[in-house]
């Protein structure tokens, strides 16, 4: 039999340039324990549900019953009412720490632990499997998510109140499984376009050491006939080089022999997959949301300038008989309304509110834009994607801020309890000074890679200024008011 020309052609190696800690991940290598413990991941999905199920269940529990009974006593405590236990764990230690395990371990909590998550891919595989429209895909909706949530979330009182978190947490809950119902077969389009933190989620991420490595030399050279991964957040394997959009969950595990749980460095996808990545929006998301709204939202209970601001406006409406914004008639679904706990919004306190997280927002915000464009302009040649790029050197800061935000609620409902928490302001400047040296650490592996020598020394100077208004915001509300 005549062999076959085209068989015997030699073919053309395109040389792929693999992530640090690269290589092939075949079976005649050894797996280390991380490539095992991704492999156990996918090897246990049934398990796994039973867990995210387990998950749900508590999550309704502590959503919906502390809900349905009277508001807690001034002398109640944590132990000894479930309405404080429920908030305790829900701002106390849920919200803090999931966003702190997404820097350690990356989206491992959306894969394996989240309600929303686990209950919108099971409507989705019970659903009309309708393609995700034009609209869901656009880009602007994790920002745009992000800042409504948090915005709405202060006028409601998400915090304090059960409602109000049953409201907030519930409705976004509603949605998913609404999204999942309708859109996709068994994947988790809410999660991947609409979750309102699906951006933060993935910025944080892009710090984890642990992620699925993905050898595409491998993928191409392996003749393996497998079916397809039931990728829930949609990503595309083959070509995935970071870990902001993967939900960790181990489906992918050892597929085509290509894919492995490993480490990298800290600071890889961030200086080099998002050299190419970042966009527009993770900008506005880092700079605008959490360190502008977010920073606003955290600031507006203890900040002098927004009583200063309220009382004028106050004064300026009755000078003029204006009376209505002092009216405090709003549903308790629109601006607090607890008479009975004297904590009662009028029309006034939810317009100052908004004006003045706005007014952070913006202030802060294009203040640090202008650091990172200056940092850019002095670095050499200017280009859009460079700021951008130069953005997420700032994240650290960013989860550190709002992870510091957050725990202040549990600093309160802990001194409440009798705990002595002497040790938290050094704690906190202790964490803003590791976050500001990450930071610090990532900018200047970002500007490596653009010039050396004294330019990038210089240009380190406004990105410095940058870390110095975020500091300063922190400041206030630590130190100084």
């Amino acid at each position: 039999m005549k062999a076959d020309p085209k068989r015997l052609r030699p073919q053309r190696v395109i040389p792929i340039v693999a992530a640090p800690g690269g290589g092939s991940c075949s079976p005649q290598q050894p797996r280390g324990l991380l490539a095992l413990a991704g492999i156990w991941l996918r090897d246990h999905a049934a398990l796994l549900r039973k867990l995210q199920w387990a998950v749900v269940l508590v999550y309704a529990f502590l959503l919906i019953v502390p809900a349905c009974l009277p508001l807690p006593e001034d002398t109640a405590r944590m132990w000894d009412n479930l309405t404080i236990f429920a908030q305790f764990v829900f701002w106390g230690i849920w919200w803090p720490f999931v966003l702190l395990s997404m820097v350690l371990f990356g989206r491992l909590w959306c894969g394996v632990l989240c309600p929303e998550g686990a209950l919108s891919e099971w409507a989705a595989r019970k659903g009309m499997g309708r393609p995700i429209p034009r609209w869901m895909r656009w880009g602007g909706w994790p920002f745009v998510a992000f800042v409504l949530t948090t915005v709405y979330g202060q006028l409601v009182s998400v915090y304090q109140y059960p409602k109000a978190a049953l409201l907030v947490l519930g409705g976004s809950t509603v949605a998913a499984v609404a999204v999942g119902f309708v859109y996709t077969r068994g994947k988790r389009a809410w999660c991947r376009h609409l979750c309102p933190v699906n951006g933060v989620f993935g910025l944080l991420s892009k710090l984890a050491p642990l992620y699925y490595r993905v050898d595409e030399a491998a993928w191409k050279a392996s003749h393996e006939r497998t079916p397809a991964v039931d990728c829930a957040p949609l990503q595309p394997l083959r070509h995935m080089q970071g870990g902001s959009g993967c939900h960790m969950c181990g489906r992918c595990s050892g597929h085509r022999d290509a894919i492995e749980l490993s480490l990298r460095p800290s600071s890889d996808e961030v200086v080099r997959v998002a050299e190419k990545e970042a966009d527009g929006w993770q900008t506005a998301l880092i700079v605008y949301g959490l360190l502008g709204v977010a920073m606003g939202a955290f600031h507006w209970t203890m900040s002098p300038w927004f009583v200063s601001l309220k009382q004028a406006a106050a004064e300026w409406l009755v000078d003029r008989d204006i009376m209505w914004p002092l009216d405090t008639g709003a549903p308790w679904w629109l601006l607090t309304h607890y008479p009975q706990h004297n904590d009662v919004f009028s029309w006034l306190d939810g317009a100052s509110l908004i004006a003045y997280v706005a007014a952070t927002a913006l202030v802060l915000g294009s203040g640090i834009l202008a650091c990172l464009a200056l940092s850019v302009t002095v670095s050499g040649r200017w280009h859009t994607q460079r700021l951008h790029h130069l953005a997420q050197a700032l994240i650290p800061l960013a989860g550190c801020g709002v992870f510091l935000g957050l725990s202040a609620l549990t600093v309160t409902l802990l001194k409440a309890e009798g705990f002595a928490m002497h040790w938290v302001n050094d704690a906190r400047l202790a964490l803003l000074a590791g976050a500001n040296l990450w930071a610090l650490r990532l900018a200047c592996a970002i500007l490596s890679r653009w010039r050396g020598g004294l330019s990038r020394l210089a240009a380190l100077l406004p990105f410095c200024g940058a870390l110095a208004l975020v500091d300063c915001a922190w400041g206030y509300m630590f130190w100084w008011w």
